[in-house]
């Protein structure tokens, strides 16, 4: 939690810079995970590490949760209760809001309607919102492809990225070539995939083509302060060389 931190600028290499916060909302892809849960993580738990020592990450993300029920949970409320002005609400929800439950948004309506509550809520605080495409899932077709498991939802919210004017940074395209380019075996080392007995949290094994081991969490993180680079100048500033 923010905890009436003062803004105090520092010498990082010798530029005068204020600390900056960034908060997250998500799902499991981004969470932080419990410790009889390792070497689970989600990338919001890692990507502390390609942020210079000013930056500071609040991640609010839990597994489960879609657009929706992350705002029906007042989980949204709590963020906007904390974040300022020039802060970044980091945004990427996808999977749950596939599912047939409370949870479930359509692509062109419903899920973009949610969206903007955040994208909306931000700039109401003055704060910059950032969308996230959800990542692929390791769903390999016959010839080493990757299979499309997440509907229409990536490209809905990159329709309404260019429609409300926010950056966006598309793990969906960006995790679809890191896939591929380990293939189909290799890949299994980026998520939680362990035979029976070769984990102490997993002794009967598991077969997870969702869920990011600490390897995997840090590819996409990495991914995340490339696409930084490329699109988010003002934040890359903060970025370690």
């Amino acid at each position: 939690m923010r905890e009436n931190q003062v803004l105090v600028n520092r010498q990082i290499e010798g530029v005068s810079m204020k600390n900056i916060h960034i908060y997250i909302a998500g799902d499991s892809t981004v969470s932080d995970c419990p410790p009889n849960e390792e070497p689970r993580a989600g990338w919001g738990q890692v990507i502390n590490q390609y942020f210079k020592e000013n930056v500071i990450i609040h991640n609010f993300a839990i597994g489960g949760r879609s657009s929706k029920s992350f705002i029906d949970e007042k989980r949204l409320e709590s963020i906007l209760n904390e974040i300022q002005p020039n802060d970044y609400l980091f945004i990427q929800f996808g999977h749950n809001d596939q599912k047939q439950d409370h949870r479930r948004t359509e692509p062109y309506s419903t899920y973009q309607e949610y969206l903007s509550k955040y994208i909306e809520g931000a700039r109401a605080k003055e704060a910059i919102p950032i969308l996230v495409t959800s990542m692929h899932r390791r769903t390999f077709d016959e010839n080493g492809k990757i299979m499309n498991s997440l509907g229409e939802y990536p490209e809905a919210m990159v329709a309404l990225a260019k429609e409300k004017q926010v950056s966006i940074i598309d793990l969906w395209s960006d995790s679809k070539n890191l896939y591929e380019s380990l293939g189909p075996e290799e890949c299994k080392n980026l998520f939680i995939w362990f035979e029976p007995g070769e984990h102490r949290n997993y002794p009967d094994g598991i077969s997870d083509d969702t869920h990011f081991r600490e390897d995997g969490a840090n590819k996409i993180a990495e991914i995340i302060a490339k696409e930084i680079k490329k699109t988010i100048p003002d934040l890359a500033l903060y970025l370690k060389d």
